[in-house]
């Protein structure tokens, strides 16, 4: 790995990569996801997550406001 991170545009089911890089930072755990891993974001967000227990704690995150 290069370690540079890397920005990208999230859409359904695909991402673009805005910025070349081979890492993003998951926007919950602070974790960094190699791009090649990457699974799981929030596209009205745009922010990249590191597993489902990522994504539900910021569904429940957002759930309470």
């Amino acid at each position: 790995m290069n370690r540079k991170k890397a920005k990208l545009k999230f859409h359904p089911n695909s991402f673009e990569i805005v910025e070349e890089g081979d890492h993003v930072i998951c926007a919950v755990s602070g974790k960094n996801i190699p791009i090649k891993q990457l699974s799981y974001w929030n596209v009205e967000l745009q922010e990249p997550y590191f597993s489902p227990i990522e994504v539900k704690k910021r569904y429940e995150e957002l759930k309470k406001k």
